[in-house]
């Protein structure tokens, strides 16, 4: 059974947030080993660094079914056949996933807009991307459904 929207989407915001402390030693490991004393210096670097980390974050977890907030949430990542993911499933799951992202931010660079521009068009972009899941036939996510796996309800351990 997939999982309703609006938890799916709850469960994205507490990534979110979990995310938080992995940019923060991310950050701190980068700025350590680059002797980075301007946090302007090496943007570039540091947001590519910083994509690597997310790919092994979520490659790993997603392997193994679920992350922290996705068990919090009690939602699973499965193949088609409803089996454990592989690494390189993952890694095309969490390449694709950058499709609730890149878009908007590619079309608005050559602008120069202000943060809160930025933040608006990126936001309306998710909102309707997520949208878009319920003209799909199993109310999945493009990215999802894309890499071949699925979110699935998952039952809490019995205790």
């Amino acid at each position: 059974m997939t999982p309703g929207l609006w938890r799916r989407m709850a469960c994205w915001v507490y990534e979110g947030l979990l995310l938080f402390g992995v940019v923060f030693i991310s950050g701190y490991l980068f700025g350590t080993l680059s002797q980075t004393r301007n946090a302007m210096d090496n943007r570039n670097a540091l947001q590519a660094f910083l994509f690597v980390i997310f790919g092994i974050y979520f490659v790993w977890f997603w392997a193994r079914g679920q992350t922290l907030a996705m068990k919090t949430w009690n939602i699973r990542v499965v193949d088609r056949n409803g089996k454990a993911i592989s690494q390189r499933r993952a890694l095309a799951r969490y390449v694709l996933s950058w499709v609730w992202f890149l878009p908007p931010l590619l079309a608005v660079a050559p602008f120069g807009l202000s943060g809160a521009e930025v933040a608006v068009i990126v936001l309306g972009w998710i909102a309707v991307w997520a949208l878009l899941s319920r003209f799909q036939p199993q109310g999945q996510f493009w990215h999802d459904v894309w890499a071949g796996t699925r979110l699935v309800s998952s039952q809490p351990l019995s205790r």
